[in-house]
Order: C-alpha cells, then structure tokens, then sequence
C-alpha cells in the first residue's frame, strides 16, 4: 500500500509519499497550487504505483484551501482521505513530546496517520459534491444572520422616528410596514400624507388586510408622535428597508438552488414532521456522508453535542456540560430542527416535557430532545425508510 500525504496551503502544499513497510518513495517535496502542480503530484504517485486500490491519499481539512486540489484527486480516481487537523494534531503529538511543527513534518504526519489508523473513510464523489450544498445552506445562513441585524435597525430606527407605530401593528417585519416606511420613512411624513394615498399604500401592501380605519388610526398617531425629526435617520431607515429586499431576493435565490439540490437527494429525514427542506438541507450538508460515523454517539460527537466530562484521581465534575467543540453550524441546525420536531411531533414533545417536569432546564431539556433525533436521523439515513409516527 502507497501512502501519500499532503500538509494544504494557499499557494503551495507539501507532500510526502511511503509504502507500508516505512520506505520513504518520495521525501517531502513542495507542489505549487496550480495544474503544473497537481501533474507534478500524480505522476510521481503513478511512478510508485498505478493500481488506484492500493494507494491511499490524505489531506486536512483546510477550509476552502483543500477544494481545488480534493476534486482534482477524486477525478483522478484516487482514494483520498480528508482528514481533521485536530485528529493529525494529537496524532503528532503521541508520536514526540518535542514540539515539532512544519509543513514537512506535517505531511509525513498524515502518511504516517494513513497508515495506522484502518478505521478511516475515504471521501467519496457524494461527499465532494456534497460540498455544493453546504456551501449553498452556509451561504443561507450568513445572509440571514445579515438580514437579522438590519432587521434589529429598523427596530431602532422607528424607535426614534415614529416609536407610537409598533404598538399599532403585530410586528414592524411586515409586508406592509416595510412598504409603508419605504415610501413614507417618518411620522411627519406619515402624517401630511393623503388618507386616500396612505389607504392605498396599507391596503396593496397587505393584500387586503389593512383598511381605511387602520391608516386613519396610523395617520392620527403620526399627527400626535413623540419621533424625532431627523432627516439623515430617515434616509438611513429607507435605506436599510432596500438592503432588506435585495438580501430576500437573494435567499430566495439560494433556497431556490437548495430545494433543487433536495429533491435530488430525496432523503428520509424530511418526512420527520418540523423538518423542512432548509434544516434538513444544513443538516444533511454538515454531516456529509452518514457511513462515515460508526455510530450515532460519533455524529452526536461531531456536532458537538455530546456531554463533556472532567475527571482526575479522586475529582470527578458532578456537571457534564455540551462540548461544543464539533461544526457550530451543524449543532445549530440540529438543536433548531429539535424545537420545531417537538413542536410538531407528539412523540418529541411528551419527550421534551417529560425532561422539564425532572426539573431540567429548557435548554437542557432540549439539548436531550436533540441527542433523541440525532439518532432518529442516523437510523433512517442508514436504512433509507420514512419516519413513522408513534401510534
């Protein structure tokens, strides 16, 4: 068997190849990252071997820095194994107690990881292309992370320039308070504005909802109004009001090329009832290939939802407290999925209030519900079935 390990970086990457007997085939040389490179770097591993199945390739897990070169590999056809740089890190350490870091060492670290560790999983083309999806859904959730802080602006913003309107309207985030403030962004204006024009407005905006009573009750508070005159906040809140709808055309966009991306995929997942195709798309998309976790203990471990413990000697931690050590995005979608899951599926919910009335917080109680449908979703990926209600 031919191992080959490569240490990731920007513009170049340090490889090392050796066979299973410890024979160095190639020290540690440096490829650039480009075409001439990734040549460079397969014709040396046909130069020891040309049958695929007893080659075995690994890299870290480097961010966006690994893409180019992991496609490249998985073309060729080659077993290539990604690797978690905090897997190689402790494995370097149980080899030396002498600090030693390269980017040399660190190849020949991941050979040698490659080599001893059996239990790996190669990172298979699902698995690549799987990377179109998480890069979809993570995209989603910044952008609706950016949608909520200007979200929290408008709040602030009426708060001075018309603060009597949030009482005259279940939430500002409508439709029709959007439209209303784009056109009209302060009480004063509101208030010279023509009842038959500020009618029309409410009435088009909210597709009915809001009538002639409802802009006379607005327009008298806007007469009456404590807001600040001020100009420059006006413009502000305008503004960020049109920032607000570019960013919704955009993650109509993105959840548009998700949805298609799931309904290829067809997973059983999305039959569990508070599951929809956004929290199940992040989900699928964090966890990647199912196969490799051994049990739903590891993937709960990968997330970062599994309880740590502190013992030393006679000290044992009389508290376990979640990890949070695994993909912050996943965790987020997992704990996300379990509040809708318990609100929708009767099953999930007299779970959930069965670790309340024990006198667990909410928190705890839901992180508990979470581990539950962790391992639901590991169950049902593994045997491609739909979820059953509970009779």
């Amino acid at each position: 068997m031919i191992y080959v390990g490569i240490d990731v970086a920007k513009d170049k990457h340090d490889c090392f190849i050796s066979n299973s007997d410890g024979e160095i085939l190639y020290n540690a040389f440096t490829i650039q990252n480009n075409r001439e490179g990734f040549d460079e770097l397969y014709q040396k591993i046909l130069f020891v071997e040309v049958d695929m199945s007893n080659i075995k390739v690994g890299l870290e897990a480097t961010g966006h820095y690994n893409y180019n070169l992991l496609g490249y590999l998985i073309d060729k056809g080659l077993p290539t194994y990604v690797i978690n740089p905090l897997h190689t890190n402790l494995y370097r350490k149980s080899l030396s107690l002498r600090k030693t870091k390269t980017d040399k060492v660190d190849a020949r670290t991941i050979a040698m990881l490659l080599m001893s560790d059996v239990n790996l999983k190669s990172y298979s083309v699902t698995s690549y292309h799987n990377e179109e999806l998480k890069s979809l859904t993570r995209y989603r959730f910044d952008k609706v992370q950016e949608r909520a802080q200007l979200k929290q602006s408008i709040s602030r913003l009426v708060t001075i320039l018309f603060p009597e309107l949030e009482k005259l309207v279940p939430t500002l985030h409508l439709a029709s308070v959007y439209a209303l403030l784009g056109e009209l962004p302060s009480a004063d204006q509101i208030a010279s504005c023509h009842l038959t024009h500020l009618t029309k407005l409410l009435q088009t905006a909210s597709k009915g909802r809001y009538s002639r009573e409802k802009a006379i009750e607005i327009r008298d508070a806007a007469r009456t109004s404590i807001g600040s005159r001020m100009p420059a906040k006006s413009l502000e809140l305008k503004h960020t009001l049109k920032l607000i709808g570019e960013l919704d055309s955009e993650i109509a966009e993105i959840e548009s090329e998700i949805k298609k991306i799931m309904d290829e995929i067809n997973s059983p997942i999305l039959t569990i009832p508070g599951i929809g195709y956004r929290m199940g798309a992040m989900i699928l998309a964090e966890v990647g290939d199912f196969s490799r976790f051994d049990s739903p203990d590891k993937l709960l471990a990968y997330a970062g939802v599994s309880p740590s413990t502190y013992q030393s000697g006679q000290l044992e931690s009389s508290y376990s407290h979640m990890e949070k050590r695994g993909s912050r995005y996943l965790r987020f979608a997992l704990i996300n999925a379990a509040k809708y899951v318990c609100h929708w599926d009767e099953s999930f919910g007299t779970y959930l209030q069965k670790k309340i009335s024990e006198g667990k917080h909410y928190n705890v109680a839901i992180t508990h519900a979470t581990k539950k449908l962790v391992r639901l979703i590991y169950a049902m990926e593994k045997s491609g079935k739909p979820y059953i209600k509970a009779a």
